[in-house]
């Protein structure tokens, strides 16, 4: 069996993974994968088209953004829990088929015009082998046959891969948006559309872009309101002597469950990757036992995982193969799924406690403590300060290094740069690139740290409010601003970042280690020559023509 991969930055070869994926996925996983997007796109056609005579499917709107984010890179490896999303996808297509074949004659006195072929007449396969044979015939390549056209469909469903995992965690936090439903609908219907040209689609990925910082902000909001803005907070990347819960993934909501169910019963709380920022917000923090930061970036699970005695839950993407020596000991919840795994529903927490108390204690050895916490409330409180080191010319610049790191070859790049970057410069950072170069020791300009670690990947909102602050502080544009983006990828998560950053202009972004196997010559032509992106090339050369020198 084979199979055809290239959503993320490990792609194999620079062109796709055709046995198995640099992630884990095998070729039944992958099948079921793109059918579940060929589902989806089936649902999006018909509550597109419902929307259009004013109905909605809650349950449709809501699972169209769960299944989204579930075909993210590093999300479900679980063939049997991918077999009931699939079925659960294919009922809401044909109940809200059904919703807008009812509105249709109601409103025009004669049935809806039929749809005889393509994802909107799915019909599912009544078992796991079934399920498989139809995600064979829906790959990447059968979606158009002109390399352009197929590269900006890709681009728009990558966006909304990504953005859908941001809005789940939204709406996870109460925040809803009609817009953003609507938006999901009409773009994942428009990559069906063989009436659209390749403008058509680059304009639909634009607007991927600009509806996805309305996301970033409406799970700003939520976080905000939920737990306070973050503020400056230094994490203990050691471990003290109790029973441990290790946190992986993004979403807060869940840590904030585990953390309440946990009170008083001698169960330290440690973060894992991109939870890292959980410490520096208040409603969290607030939690004595919100102990620590446990190992580094996803991609180091499998060695560092082994040394955590206690119980271990992944709340959303980036799980790996789990060894056997803590696999009996590793938990998912939400829409992350490992065969073998137990996977947890709702927001009772008490397995993962129990495995937790059975588990030896952690070692008592404190370690290194660093920063983290500089969201834009933090940084724009003394933007005054900031604002005057850049005047007087203590502060020359600013390097936004971060993104998604990963295993692939290349990534010591990040930490080079890091490192050579001007002691009058500052370096802003976010998401789980921050690894490479967040234990090393930068010290502060006039009192203004030299990193700041700026959150989660979402955050890149934060960091996008902090560069608006500047720019209007200093009446210019962002791309006249002393601020360089040094960006690193894997998943679709910074994809969507990196065409919301498109969408506001920003221009000469670096970007690496490979640039993404998705784009045809054309439409990366189109990329150099309209926003000037590029590949990140030598550290000594690319910091030179950051700062003009």
């Amino acid at each position: 069996m084979s199979m055809f991969c290239r959503q993320c930055e490990q792609a194999a070869k620079g062109t796709g993974c055709e046995v198995v994926g640099v992630c884990g996925k095998n070729p039944e996983v992958a099948a079921l994968l793109d059918l579940m997007m060929y589902g989806l796109k089936g649902l999006a056609i018909y509550a597109d088209k419902a929307r259009e005579l004013d109905v909605r499917n809650t349950v449709a709107d809501m699972f169209l953004i769960e299944g989204l984010f579930t075909t993210v890179t590093n999300v479900d490896f679980d063939p049997v829990q991918l077999a009931g999303k699939l079925r659960k996808c294919y009922d809401l297509k044909e109940q809200v088929k059904a919703m807008y074949e009812t509105a249709y004659r109601e409103k025009n006195g004669a049935a809806a015009p039929a749809i005889a072929d393509g994802p909107a007449a799915w019909v599912i396969a009544d078992n796991l082998e079934g399920l498989v044979a139809q995600g064979q015939a829906q790959g990447v390549k059968s979606q158009h046959s002109d390399p352009d056209i197929l590269s900006a469909i890709e681009i728009i469903i990558y966006g909304l891969k990504g953005m859908a995992a941001y809005a789940e965690h939204a709406i996870i936090l109460g925040k809803t948006d009609e817009e953003v439903f609507a938006f999901f609908h009409k773009a994942l219907a428009a990559t069906t559309d063989g009436s659209k040209g390749l403008m058509d689609l680059v304009g639909i990925a634009m607007e991927c872009g600009k509806l996805n910082i309305k996301v970033m902000e409406m799970l700003n909001t939520g976080h905000v309101e939920h737990y306070g803005h973050p503020v400056p907070t230094k994490v203990q990347l050691g471990t003290r002597k109790n029973k441990g819960i290790l946190v992986s993934g993004h979403d807060l909501r869940m840590l904030e469950e585990l953390l309440k169910q946990t009170e008083g019963k001698g169960i330290d709380i440690y973060t894992h990757g991109e939870m890292l920022p959980a410490h520096g917000y208040p409603g969290l923090k607030k939690y004595s036992h919100l102990y620590g930061n446990f190992g580094g970036a996803w991609q180091d699970q499998a060695k560092e995982f082994p040394n955590f005695p206690g119980a271990i839950i992944f709340n959303t993407n980036c799980i790996q193969r789990p060894a056997d020596s803590y696999k009996d000991r590793l938990f998912t919840w939400g829409e992350v799924g490992w065969p073998g795994a137990k996977h947890l529903t709702g927001w009772k927490f008490d397995e993962v406690i129990n495995k937790a108390l059975e588990c030896p204690d952690l070692p008592d050895a404190p370690g290194q403590e660093i920063l983290t916490g500089f969201g834009h409330n933090a940084v724009l409180g003394v933007a005054d300060k900031v604002i005057e080191a850049v005047k007087a010319g203590a502060v020359k610049h600013f390097f936004l290094i971060g993104g998604c790191d990963g295993a692939k070859s290349g990534r010591n790049y990040y930490t080079e740069f890091a490192e050579k970057v001007p002691k009058d410069c500052v370096i802003l950072t976010l998401a789980c690139g921050k690894y490479r170069f967040n234990k090393l020791e930068f010290g502060d300009i006039g009192g203004i740290p030299r990193l700041l670690d700026v959150g989660q990947c979402n955050d890149a909102y934060s960091a996008v409010q902090i560069a608006s602050a500047l720019a209007g502080a200093f009446n210019c544009g962002l791309n006249d601003l002393p601020l360089s983006f040094i960006l690193s990828w894997y998943e679709q998560k910074a994809h969507v970042i990196l065409l919301s950053l498109l969408y506001l202009g920003v221009k000469n972004i670096k970007l690496g280690p490979a640039l993404p196997a998705y784009l045809s010559p054309n439409v990366l032509q189109f990329l150099v020559d309209n926003f000037n992106i590029g590949q990140i090339g030598t550290v000594d050369a690319d910091l030179k023509a950051s700062l003009g020198q």
